[in-house]
């Protein structure tokens, strides 16, 4: 019977993609793990949708954040064996997520205040998802900030996909029906 545990990272390592092994401590293996969280949270939203469509269109960008999760933690002395869209992060990806950006907000322009997550479960997850974006982006500029290799379209890809769950959520409270909670900075008090 195959076994979960290898009993090899017990030392405090783990392997990268391609070999080799770096410690558990490592911004790498940092931000790799708060890529791993961000696919969980878009797991998480996924379940909370009702919406076929939408459901597919979360679980593509679940398997994209397995590509950008495969960039960062390939060996940088192996990097060329990387295969584009499949363990590389490309312009083409970011592109994508720029159009169907572009395509949301067409339809249902953004709001011009704060938004309070909470409006639905849905939407809430997905929100949940782009704040855990937006820490593996920071993670991956601090990453490129010291001397490690970083694909500079991985910073980009988690960029744009934090601005794209962010709308995704606006979008999908506003097809629930559910008005998201606006918070008037310059008044200091919520509106609906």
């Amino acid at each position: 019977m195959p076994r979960i545990y290898t009993k090899t990272g017990d030392d405090g390592t783990t392997g990268l993609f391609h070999g080799g092994r770096i410690s558990k401590a490592d911004p790498v293996a940092d931000a790799c793990g708060t890529t791993d969280e961000a696919v969980a949270a878009l797991g998480l939203a996924r379940s909370c949708c009702e919406d076929e469509a939408l459901r597919q269109d979360l679980l593509v960008l679940q398997r994209e954040l397995f590509v950008v999760g495969a960039d960062l933690a390939t060996n940088p002395d192996e990097r060329s064996r990387l295969e584009p869209e499949v363990s590389l992060v490309t312009p083409a990806m970011v592109e994508r997520v720029e159009r169907r950006i572009d395509d949301l907000v067409e339809e249902r322009p953004l709001p011009t205040v704060f938004v309070v997550p909470g409006a639905n479960a849905g939407g809430a997850a997905l929100d949940l998802a782009r704040a855990i974006v937006r820490r593996a982006e920071r993670r991956v500029v601090e990453l490129a900030a010291s001397d490690a290799v970083v694909n500079p379209e991985v910073g980009r890809y988690l960029n744009r996909l934090s601005d794209l769950l962010f709308v995704i959520a606006r979008s999908l409270n506003a097809h629930a029906g559910r008005n998201d909670v606006l918070w008037r900075h310059d008044r200091n008090r919520t509106r609906r």
